[in-house]
């Protein structure tokens, strides 16, 4: 996976890039993620498949940004595929926050997507950002004159998520990490609502990929995706939310298996 920039006004949108003459599949991250997230996937899919990931607003590499709504990442989704002349429809791949990125892409530009696969993103969302599952935020700091000292203020449950991600300030003088914490927040926030009418808007091929476990992602609502939505396929997976880490081979197997039926 390359490392490449774009300008999109004065920002700087990071991506990464399997290269190759394959298939392009556009594949966006979950929340306090990155693009190089897919790097396993794109070794599975060899040289079938492009894998062309983003580091999404506020995200990795790329700059902050002025809001972290959806239209905002749909937006810059669009401006990578128009920089890399893909103005064919390519295939589209989300998980969680990427999940909702990718649907919502999918629903406003038709004619750019080819095939959705949703990786554990719900169409329900009603964040509770206070409270223990998102505290590790609040202690955080963006940046540091060590790596040491974000990681004790990450906390244990932070410093999954920014452990190996750390990035150095331009001046070399310290740390930063690979998100502001107050962006995520306001990332989480900007998430909430009710997104079928965005889930149901395309009609090319699809496949939900859930963690039967999952703490963001219902059975019922996997369900009701999977039936009132044509032409969607299912997965299930034995695991929570963060099955692409804690079991990358199944995810691989299931979105190389769809891929090779397009």
């Amino acid at each position: 996976m390359q490392r490449h920039e774009m300008k999109i006004d004065d920002r700087t949108l990071s991506y990464v890039d399997s290269g190759g003459s394959g298939r392009p599949l556009l594949a966006l991250h979950g929340g306090l993620s990155e693009g190089l997230a897919f790097a396993g996937l794109a070794a599975h899919l060899g040289d079938a498949w492009r894998v062309i990931a983003p580091d999404q607003r506020g995200h990795g590499s790329s700059d902050r940004a002025p809001h972290h709504r959806r239209e905002g990442y749909v937006c810059d989704a669009v401006a990578l595929l128009d920089h890399l002349g893909l103005d064919t429809p390519v295939a589209l791949l989300g998980y969680s926050l990427g999940g909702l990125n990718a649907y919502h892409l999918a629903a406003a530009h038709p004619d750019r997507i080819s095939a959705l696969i949703d990786i554990d993103a719900t169409v329900e969302i009603r964040p509770t950002t206070e409270g223990p599952l998102f505290d590790f935020l609040r202690g955080m700091r963006y940046t540091a004159a060590t790596r040491e000292e974000l990681l004790e203020a990450a906390g244990p449950v932070g410093a999954q998520f920014v452990e190996q991600a750390l990035r150095p300030l331009p001046s070399g003088e310290g740390w930063r990490l690979p998100f502001h914490p107050q962006d995520m927040l306001d990332s989480i926030e900007a998430c909430r609502g009710d997104h079928w009418d965005a889930w149901l808007a395309s009609t090319c091929p699809a496949l939900l990929i859930h963690a039967t476990h999952s703490q963001a992602l219902r059975q019922d609502i996997a369900d009701a995706m999977v039936a009132r939505r044509p032409k969607t396929s299912y997965t299930p997976l034995n695991g929570d939310h963060f099955v692409p880490f804690t079991d990358p081979q199944g995810v691989d197997d299931a979105v190389g298996t769809f891929l090779a039926t397009l």
